[in-house]
């Protein structure tokens, strides 16, 4: 942890002992630790989520389930969160962290490629009215598909309602000149690029952790 880091999280109210259970086994049982939201960031989501509100969330990438229960736990009485994860063989770990944290019935897990899940939900919001539009979405899923994903959730987005990507300045690739042409790197350039261009919402981005692209739908 550098030391940047460090005041951050010792000048900000700690975690949970969930949120402490799922930080402890997603270093113990995966490969991929440091896509872990982490106390600083997920601190700031669940005071965000207090703060709008939201009746219905969506979240694109679970990973081990951090951020859902930061999340989850500011949901108003009645609220309800989606969250989409493409690893199946990260659900029991997902579960547990869910139960621990006493958020078990706010929280839908949807196992499956988020492309394909999000046209399931797009079609029963759109088309079948079986779901309401989400207040809030929060992307942190597949970087090369950010464009895709702001695409597919548009329209299934309250007016009013708020999109929420992290990992916008990815490590400050995105401001290097020549900028790398890695897929990811141009994926999340992409998608700043669309949203600020698009008159259909106004939007800042937040330099917290690694940057988050906090869009308003007019």
């Amino acid at each position: 942890m550098d030391r940047l880091s460090r005041y951050l999280a010792e000048h900000s109210t700690g975690q949970t002992e969930a949120l402490g259970w799922i930080e402890r086994q997603t270093h113990v049982r995966t490969n991929h630790a440091r896509m872990l939201t982490g106390a600083v960031q997920g601190r700031f989501l669940k005071m965000l989520v207090g703060a709008l509100s939201p009746e219905r969330v969506l979240e694109i990438g679970t990973f081990t389930g951090y951020s859902a229960v930061c999340m989850a736990m500011s949901l108003p009485a009645g609220g309800h969160l989606d969250t989409l994860e493409i690893n199946d063989e990260l659900e029991d770990l997902i579960m547990e962290g869910f139960d621990r944290a006493g958020v078990g019935e706010k929280v839908s897990l949807i196992i499956g490629d988020a492309k394909e899940s999000l046209a399931m939900l797009r079609k029963e919001i759109l088309e079948d009215r079986a779901r309401p539009e989400y207040d809030l979405v929060y992307i942190d899923a597949n970087k090369r598909e950010y464009p895709e994903y702001y695409g597919l959730v548009f329209d299934i987005v309250k007016a009013g309602g708020y999109i929420l990507a992290d990992n916008v300045l990815w490590d400050g690739k995105v401001l290097e000149d020549p900028m790398p042409t890695d897929r990811q790197t141009l994926g999340i350039a992409e998608f700043n690029d669309m949203v600020a261009r698009d008159p259909r919402v106004e939007s800042v981005i937040i330099p917290v952790r690694d940057g988050l692209n906090f869009i308003r739908k007019l």
